[in-house]
């Protein structure tokens, strides 16, 4: 049942072939463990043809984060985690599959605390708030800097990882709309 629900949820993620099973064995030496006498693996098959292994030996960092997403919206309703967060959840991924995370990412945030580290204006556009990380060398360290952003600080953000250093009118105007967008729930 858990297989396949995970399996659904991994399709609009960027792994529409992709399957998860569980494997339960018994513990090596039949002794009971604090989890129980059985041990648990996740296999994975990420494309069509290929034989199901671990999940943490094949699986790249965004592959991982997405099983995870997936993971935690097919349990949203039996997880008592109160704070999830994920970073590279938007590595190789862009467009729709970029969408389909982003809106994921505020379901789950609909009941526990969400954060989400991304490079893509589409996932952090679906935020309730944003925050921008910088980085400068002070004194030969490297110190790194959060800031909460203000609305037109948002844009600013947006347009920027949207374009890059130019930021034109243009660039302003689509983040300005991709904020729109969510804010009339799409």
């Amino acid at each position: 049942k858990w297989s396949e629900a995970l399996s659904r949820e991994l399709a609009p993620l960027g792994m529409p072939h992709a399957r998860i099973a569980f494997e339960v064995m018994p513990v090596a030496d039949g002794r009971p463990t604090p989890t129980g006498l059985d041990e648990v693996l996740l296999q994975f098959t990420p494309n069509p043809g290929e034989p199901a292994r671990p999940l943490q030996k094949i699986a790249s960092g965004g592959e991982l984060s997405r099983v995870m997403l997936a993971l935690k919206c097919a349990l949203q309703a039996r997880d008592r985690v109160d704070l999830l967060v994920f970073d590279e959840v938007d590595s190789g991924i862009g467009g729709a599959v970029a969408q389909a995370v982003g809106e994921r990412l505020r379901r789950l945030a609909e009941h526990r605390q969400v954060i989400c580290v991304t490079h893509l204006p589409m996932i952090a556009a679906l935020g309730s708030h944003h925050f921008a990380v910088s980085k400068a060398v002070a004194g030969g360290r490297t110190l790194a800097r959060v800031a909460r952003l203000g609305a037109a600080e948002r844009i600013e953000e947006l347009a920027r990882m949207l374009a890059g250093e130019r930021v034109m009118a243009t660039t302003r105007k689509q983040a300005r709309e991709l904020l729109t967008l969510d804010a009339k729930g799409r």
